[in-house]
């Protein structure tokens, strides 16, 4: 038996006090005051309600050695970028690699593989697939259905997964950005039960009411959390807490903890910040995880204060798996899997002819996943139409790695390269290579540097270029996850040397080709304008 010592703080019952909890094989034997008094406090272990662990670049043993540090204990977990990639498989490696630590890990079936019909995947996971998947072990529910047209529309492919979901007894998880109205009724009718994806408090405040639980998200990239972050008080039943994309500097610093930091920050009730932070998802998904209840699992954290939320020490199932910031497990090595099937690009291959000098130009919005649509007049050069770098108007090109095909090229404003080219086969959701620059020479140099790595992320500014080579189905490592971090802020501060002002700009990068958030997004197959769902000309009428 083991006693654990320090201020409990009870979120159910509401309540803190100096007491003990006495831990016997995995679970929680008894909890008691105590007369002494403590500085550490003992709170229920953070879980991440919905994240993709392959954006954080690491195999999900090595996302679980960082993010343990900060006291979270599980994640709601999308695999749906390795099943791009290598399907069913893809699938497979990371529920398998992920049992091999203490950690967790509550996969979905990926429900929209390939996210849409208007780019090329690498794989596909049909109804029948998903039916399969749902009879593996440790599979809770069908992952974020991003389809939302096709629930709108009760496309038949999409109403048959949904009914295999019912059909097993598992949750629907949403993907509906700015959806409102009739149609966000519509689309929680057919049981979907979460969206991560709204942006304005409006947006949620219109889903809840229909009664769907908000997931306010805050990750590398899309940051929602000071437009929805009043959600915690006003509805603290119906909300959580999620990342959905984490670099992998940034999960060093913090995970859901930074969060709850911030919540609290903002004069959110501690008790409603916690139980959003591991009640609601724990609750709602009915994950095997303890709440610091007498006969719970012995899932916790201890940490020094309630405003910072700086971990001391996590427990998961009695085990102490990390103490000080440092993991008490060991990486896992894995062969590698893969599926990357392109040759090297030309220059004349990412040319656009000057058929009409005014062209479509995507816009970014540093911190948010939409874009806008703009439209601008471009010079030529021997009737190719070039980069307008003084007003930060660059070359996008989007190269598909599973099969030779042309490359897709188009413009894009606000990533605010002075130099050089960045380049990343992190592109959701199909993973295929998109790259940014400011002239053909480096933005060719920076895709072949992929290419040639078979994944990964890179740059390329004449001759000096860098790569963070990430063979594990193009998108992840299986090296040290500390290891990937140094080497992804080295080529992130280089990226920022080239003149980019984004936060992350790889980050921001990967979603430029994720083609069901608006506004206009460029895929292998040509730009994309979200709005009516379907391929348009670069070139503005």
């Amino acid at each position: 038996m083991k006693i654990i010592k320090g201020k409990v703080v009870d979120i159910i019952n509401k309540t803190i006090f100096n007491g003990e909890l006495a831990v016997e094989d995995g679970f929680i034997t008894h909890i008691q005051k105590v007369d002494e008094e403590f500085s550490q406090f003992i709170i229920p272990g953070f879980v991440d309600a919905h994240v993709h662990v392959e954006s954080s670049m690491l195999i999900p043993s090595e996302f679980a050695r960082l993010a343990v540090c900060h006291g979270t204990v599980g994640t709601i977990s999308d695999p749906h970028e390795i099943g791009n990639v290598l399907g069913k498989d893809g699938v497979r490696f990371m529920i398998d690699n992920g049992a091999k630590t203490p950690f967790k890990f509550y996969f979905g079936a990926p429900s929209c593989v390939p996210a849409t019909t208007f780019e090329t995947a690498g794989a596909e996971i049909t109804a029948s697939d998903i039916e399969e998947i749902f009879s593996w072990p440790n599979v809770n529910y069908l992952a974020e259905m991003m389809n939302y047209p096709g629930v709108l529309h009760t496309d038949s492919t999409v109403m048959d997964k949904i009914a295999i979901a019912k059909k097993h007894n598992k949750l629907i998880d949403g993907h509906a950005p700015g959806l409102r109205g009739e149609d966000a009724k519509k689309y929680i009718s057919a049981g979907i039960s979460t969206d991560h994806e709204c942006f304005t408090k409006e947006e949620a405040l219109d889903k809840l009411q229909h009664g769907m639980k908000i997931i306010i998200r805050e990750g590398s990239a899309a940051k929602n959390f000071e437009a929805l972050w009043e959600l915690i008080d006003e509805y603290p039943e119906m909300v959580m807490l999620c990342s959905d994309d984490k670099h992998p500097n940034d999960l060093v610093v913090g995970h859901i903890n930074k969060l709850a930091a911030r919540a609290i920050a903002k004069g959110c009730d501690l008790f409603n910040v916690l139980r959003a932070a591991s009640y609601n998802p724990v609750n709602h998904y009915k994950m095997d995880i303890g709440l610091l209840q007498t006969g719970n699992k012995a899932d916790f954290c201890i940490v020094d204060n309630l405003k910072d939320f700086n971990v001391l020490s996590t427990y998961i199932d009695g085990v102490e798996v990390a103490k000080n910031g440092t993991s008490e497990f060991s990486s896992i090595k894995e062969e590698n899997l893969n599926n990357f099937h392109c040759s090297p690009i030309s220059e004349v291959q990412i040319q656009l002819k000057d058929e009409s000098n005014c062209v479509k130009v995507i816009v970014v919005d540093d911190g948010q996943l939409i874009t806008k649509a703009a439209t601008s007049e471009l010079k030529s050069i021997n009737r190719n139409l070039q980069p307008d770098i003084t007003n930060d108007i660059l070359k996008i090109v989007v190269v598909n790695r599973y099969n030779g095909a042309p490359p897709a090229v188009s413009f894009i404003k606000n990533v605010g390269l002075k130099k050089g080219a960045i380049a990343s086969c992190v592109a959701h959701d199909s993973h295929n290579i998109v790259a940014v620059g400011t002239n053909d020479t480096d933005i060719c140099k920076a895709v072949n540097l992929i290419i040639e790595a078979k994944g990964g992320i890179s740059l390329a500014d004449g001759e000096n270029s860098k790569i963070l080579e990430l063979p594990m189905a193009g998108i992840m490592s299986a090296k040290d996850g500390y290891e990937v971090t140094k080497h992804y802020e080295e080529i992130d501060k280089a990226a920022k040397g080239l003149g980019t002002s984004l936060t992350s700009p790889f980050m921001t990068l990967s979603f430029c080709a994720l083609l069901v958030i608006p506004e206009l997004k460029l895929s292998d197959k040509g730009l994309f304008d979200a709005n009516t769902f379907s391929l348009t000309s670069s070139y503005s009428e």
